[in-house]
């Protein structure tokens, strides 16, 4: 009878390395968590253990205690489904990178309305149909002015609050998206 290899017949343990590296991911996952509020992290229906742990890491705030803290939550991962933790994430990193153009783009508005003025006013008023025009000469007027008598801003951001609204009350972004 031949005699058979069984090292070659059991699966391999991780490396320590490997085992390291997962340790480390599951602590980023942790510090990632800790940007949510408590009521996002409830919504995940995280373990009361963990929630309680990054409610704990949140008023940590020595740097020592704070990386304990977070090998901590690393270790009550290990056994979680980090699946759903990993999708909330990239649908907070996605949500936050819609408004952040949404953002620049009522900004670049802004700054064509009171530097172009009325040639800007027609693109702006395609984006918002419902804007009302002279409001919206008004305030890019009163921004020019200020801006050239180095006055505070009051009306270009009483502009960037009127552009806020308008693209509030829309489902679609000003370019369509």
């Amino acid at each position: 009878m031949p005699m058979q290899d069984t090292e070659f017949d059991e699966p391999e343990a991780p490396s320590k390395s490997r085992r390291k590296r997962d340790m480390l991911e599951l602590q980023q996952l942790g510090e990632e968590l800790l940007t949510f509020d408590a009521a996002a992290l409830r919504q995940m229906g995280l373990p009361e253990a963990l929630f309680e742990a990054l409610e704990s890491a949140r008023r940590i705030k020595a740097h020592g205690g704070h990386r304990r803290q977070l090998q901590y939550i690393g270790k009550l991962m290990r056994n979680l489904d980090t699946v759903p933790i990993r999708a909330a994430i990239a649908s907070r990193r996605q949500q936050e990178t819609t408004h952040t153009r949404a953002f620049h783009r009522l900004e670049l508005l802004r700054e064509a309305l009171i530097n172009d003025g009325e040639a800007a006013l027609a693109g702006v008023l395609e984006h918002f149909p419902a804007a009302d025009r002279q409001q919206l000469r008004r305030l890019a007027r009163q921004a020019r002015m200020e801006q050239e008598n180095r006055q505070t801003p009051r009306a270009a951001r009483a502009l960037f609050r009127y552009l806020r609204e308008l693209q509030g009350g829309l489902s679609r972004t000003p370019d369509g998206e």
